[in-house]
């Protein structure tokens, strides 16, 4: 039996050894150079601010140009080009984007106009690099509804390639010369993305999960190997521990056995990340969004004009770059972001005053309402950063989100075990479902550390990780030496 549990180790290594020392290489450069992504505070850092005298069609005409105004879900006004430009999002990330002066939609963005939307963001002067619907900088599902993409390289010393939505106008993506080139070695390997468009692309998600699979298997075949293989009392001939005498074969037995179980989590949370067979998919939620908003989009919810509601954030010294129409608890609001992040909402009522968050009460009736028969159990506000609520850096995975405080969470009593984290600038909602929250503690904590104690303390968290990681390594390249080394046997044999 011992027999048969080497030979397996043996082959499994020989195809799967190269594959993880390229994610262990490329875990390490993803620590400090993300995929390429352009985030919230970096696109409002590029807007100007919103001219009120400019400012605007009237929400009337706006929806006349949508498609289906009861099915907005998202209405925002931007700038595009130096000129204002409403961009109306619908379900399954659909996008329509409406003249901000006049009120006409506007039709598919042509080359030239993405230049000029590209040199208008940067200030700067680019050059038309061709239309895309995904290349290796754009795999990203929250651009589908923006495809396809014209590429716009500019004269910046960072070499920046921008990329221009043909829906909307906007620059919805950047990727400097540093990002594309770190991130051949670093996410674009990590993640698979050889796989990733071509004839291989239905199947791209499978060939991840069963990797990591067959991965898993791997570790564990060679962590039982190699514990079967160490004598724990005694010695073998040569006075040690381990039976190998080859260097390469010592070096993997003991690295295995010290980076063995590491490497296992990392590829099994890998694995996992992916969803695999929806396990993490808890079923529809219980959480009712209209009967939380109580009302769409419409004039009757807005009797305060966008321009008159532009006039009242400047006269309290605010100046928003970008305006959202928001409905909430059955009245509507105008949501204010400046170029610094900074928010402030305002009641689109006459005489009303902007305020910097909503009443925490509000928010709570609302959500309560919204969860329909679901009992409250627990109501906390948070004022500091917990496992479930934490802020990352920027270019991670999931630092594009910002994560401000303090933050309401909500805890009921339903057969999904639901949090919402409702968010008191902006209304917005977060659902954490316990499938949810065991999925961050399989995923976020064994693959990425994330872990308070750690982050809170670098380079505490990136001396452990590289340390791992390095580790990995020694055992990922011993194994390509043994298999390369068995195969050349097999093949002069």
């Amino acid at each position: 039996m011992k027999y048969y549990l080497y030979i397996f180790h043996r082959w499994l290594g020989i195809v799967l050894c190269l594959f993880m020392a390229m994610w262990f290489i490329s875990g390490v450069v993803m620590l400090y150079v993300g995929y390429p992504k352009l985030t919230h505070a970096e696109r409002l850092k590029a807007l100007p601010m919103l001219d009120s005298v400019q400012c605007c069609a009237e929400l009337s005409k706006v929806l006349a140009a949508s498609k289906q105004p009861s099915a907005i879900e998202n209405l925002r006004l931007t700038t595009v080009n130096h000129a204002p430009r409403f961009i109306l999002q619908y379900p399954k990330m659909q996008y329509v984007a409406v003249n901000g002066l006049f009120g006409d939609r506007i039709p598919n963005i042509s080359a030239e106009t993405s230049v000029q939307s590209a040199n208008a963001y940067t200030l700067g002067t680019g050059t038309y690099s061709g239309s895309v619907t995904e290349d290796p900088w754009t795999h990203s599902r929250a651009l589908d509804g923006l495809r396809p993409l014209h590429k716009v390289h500019m004269s910046d010393a960072e070499e920046t390639l921008l990329y221009v939505s043909s829906v909307t106008g906007e620059v919805v993506r950047d990727a400097t010369a540093t990002e594309r080139i770190w991130n051949w070695v670093g996410a674009w390997i990590h993640w698979l993305y050889p796989f990733r468009g071509g004839v291989f692309d239905a199947y791209a998600s499978d060939i991840i999960i069963y990797t990591s699979l067959i991965g898993c298997i791997l570790t564990l075949t060679g962590l039982t190997t190699g514990i079967l293989r160490w004598r724990f009392q005694g010695h073998y001939k040569q006075g040690s521990k381990t039976p190998y005498r080859n260097v390469s074969m010592r070096w993997h037995h003991i690295s295995g056995l010290v980076f063995g179980l590491i490497t296992f989590t990392w590829i099994l949370s890998g694995m996992l990340s992916m969803n695999p067979w929806k396990i993490f998919d808890a079923g529809a939620s219980p959480f009712n969004m209209q009967a939380y908003t109580l009302g769409n989009v419409d004039n009757a919810h807005f009797p305060l004009s966008a321009k008159d509601a532009l006039n009242t954030f400047q006269t309290h010294e605010f100046y928003p770059c970008e305006l959202e129409w928001r409905i909430f608890d059955g009245a509507g609001y105008y949501l204010g972001f400046d170029q610094n992040g900074r928010s402030q909402i305002l009641l689109a009522q006459p005489n009303a005053s902007p305020m910097n968050m909503l009443a925490v009460e509000q928010l709570q009736h609302a959500a309560e309402r919204a969860m329909g028969k679901a009992k409250l159990h627990r109501s906390e506000l948070l004022t500091q950063y917990d496992a479930y609520y934490y802020a990352r850096a920027a270019h991670t995975m999931t630092g594009h989100t910002e994560k401000r405080l303090p933050m309401l969470r909500l805890e009921f009593e339903d057969p999904h075990q639901t949090w919402l984290h409702l968010d008191p600038y902006t209304g917005g909602v977060v659902k954490l479902d316990s499938y949810r929250r065991t999925s961050r503690w399989l995923f976020a904590f064994l693959h990425s550390w994330d872990w308070l104690p750690l982050l809170d303390r670098r380079p505490l968290w990136d001396i452990a990780l590289i340390i791992l990681s390095l580790g990995g390594l020694v055992l990922s390249i011993s194994g390509v030496i043994i298999a390369w080394k068995r195969l050349q046997f097999k093949i002069l044999h």
